[in-house]
């Protein structure tokens, strides 16, 4: 008898349906101006007095409201600062440091210069022998933000004048984006005003904290 074998079936290849990639919806971009962009925005009128804005490493970004604690601040330094400041410097209260990727406005900045040094132009950070800025609601930003940028663009000195802790705090010895040398200066101490490494007078530190 005769036995009948079926063939073996061929396996047949079966293709997968294809994957389904993925969608990752693409961050937001924030646009980052450069300091002649932003120079010209205000030179056409874009940005006034009232925006109350300054250029921080390319970005818009908002100054802090002030308390009135923090105006008797302003107005205690500058007071003192007035009086101190050497013919050879000049003071400026609230006035614009042009870096190379923002344009900072310190609430005082001691620069290298004379009256008509700077009737044409913003200070270069080489010309800042102090930057200040009195803190509160900013002390974070003062902190971390301003203090790279100070920093990194070279200026010698920083304080932060800290009215939460009631202390000023003096950053010197820049290295690259930091500085290396950090001293607290509480209310009961006095404080050296030092320019281009001569000490100019100390300052008593109660008198010029509300």
């Amino acid at each position: 008898m005769t036995i009948a074998i079926a063939p073996t079936p061929t396996p047949t290849s079966v293709t997968p349906p294809p994957r389904a990639i993925p969608v990752v919806a693409a961050p937001p971009t924030s646009y980052r101006f450069s300091v002649k962009q932003y120079q010209q925005m205000i030179e056409v009128g874009v940005l006034t007095d009232d925006d109350k804005i300054e250029l921080l490493e390319g970005y818009l970004v908002t100054k802090m409201p002030r308390n009135p604690p923090h105006e008797n601040a302003i107005q205690r330094f500058n007071r003192t600062l007035s009086r101190l400041t050497p013919d050879e410097w000049r003071l400026r209260c609230q006035s614009s440091i042009v870096c190379t990727d923002s344009q900072p406005e310190p609430d005082f900045a001691i620069v290298k210069g004379d009256d008509q040094t700077f009737a044409l132009r913003h200070p270069a950070p080489v010309e800042v022998g102090l930057a200040i800025e009195v803190s509160d609601s900013s002390l974070t930003r003062d902190r971390i933000d301003k203090s790279r940028i100070y920093a990194r663009a070279g200026i010698v000195e920083y304080w932060i004048v800290n009215l939460v802790d009631r202390q000023i705090e003096v950053h010197t010895l820049p290295v690259g984006d930091s500085y290396t040398n950090v001293q607290n200066y509480t209310a009961w101490q006095s404080l050296p005003l030092t320019l281009d490494g001569v000490a100019v007078a100390m300052l008593p530190i109660e008198s010029l904290l509300p």
